[in-house]
């Protein structure tokens, strides 16, 4: 962003010039922007000079939001796309930014969990997305089994591309709303992840049967400092009484002083 702001210094205001902005693969997203059209142009054709691997802008015109927590995004520069290969941790994604809901902001997350999996552990993922929880913990680690759960049709679609992508071979993809699909689930996990935080605890009385002893939950909510961790700690004793809190990470800011937060858990 040094650069950005350096070229752009003469030609806008310092207010004007963006301080940030997120990188899916080759499309570069912008949540904040000046709102005219030449400004936008400016700062859009900017950033595909002074970054190559970056072929298409695109400015973020709405909060996630509808049951699959989808955004959308308007076109400014570079190839009229919205979707792409991202790369993460030694693996590929190909996704819709707009059909598919997807942070590139949580990858320290995902390859943390990934390097917390033990030898031939049998792994539940809720909310499995285009898949990128369940490639980079097979990819990462010696799971045995990885079973991943979407809602999203068009996502389901691109894990399947995204599962030839990578070679993987020990992830059972389901299509459904995890309602309807834990319950046809005959397996109890050694590790579930639900990485989606909003209303997560909804879902928390669903796992009940799919656990055992030792089992350990990686469950994801949202957290205002001032709360933070007793009222997430609360909500998981609502349903699990005998549990070992092994730790709680923060996965970035909302909002100022509003969290993503991750409680790891054991079932004792």
């Amino acid at each position: 962003m040094t650069n950005l702001r350096s070229t752009l210094k003469n030609k806008l205001r310092q207010e004007e010039i963006p301080k940030s902005f997120d990188i899916i693969g080759s499309i570069a997203i912008f949540s904040k922007f000046p709102s005219n059209l030449k400004k936008q142009k400016l700062i859009a054709n900017t950033i595909l000079k002074l970054n190559k691997n970056i072929k298409t802008v695109l400015l973020k015109t709405n909060k996630v939001s509808g049951k699959y927590r989808l955004q959308k995004f308007k076109f400014l520069a570079g190839l009229k796309t919205k979707e792409t290969i991202h790369k993460e941790s030694s693996c590929l994604f190909k996704l819709d930014v707009e059909k598919c809901y997807f942070s590139p902001r949580l990858s320290h997350e995902r390859l943390r969990i990934s390097n917390l999996v033990k030898n031939n552990e049998v792994i539940l993922v809720m909310f499995s997305g285009v898949g990128i929880y369940p490639i980079i913990i097979s990819k990462h680690s010696k799971a045995k089994e990885i079973y991943a759960v979407e809602m999203n049709h068009v996502a389901v679609d691109y894990t399947l591309d995204n599962l030839k992508l990578n070679k993987i071979d020990n992830i059972k993809l389901f299509n459904g709303n995890v309602n309807h699909i834990l319950p046809k689930l005959k397996h109890k996990f050694d590790r579930i992840v639900m990485p989606a935080p909003k209303n997560a605890s909804n879902y928390l009385n669903l796992i009940k049967n799919k656990i055992k002893k030792n089992t350990v939950i990686h469950f994801y909510d949202f957290c205002n400092e001032k709360d933070f961790p007793d009222v997430i700690i609360k909500k998981i004793k609502k349903h699990f009484k005998k549990i070992k809190i092994l730790k709680i990470v923060k996965c970035g800011n909302i909002s100022p002083y509003n969290y993503r937060i991750c409680v790891d858990f054991k079932i004792l």
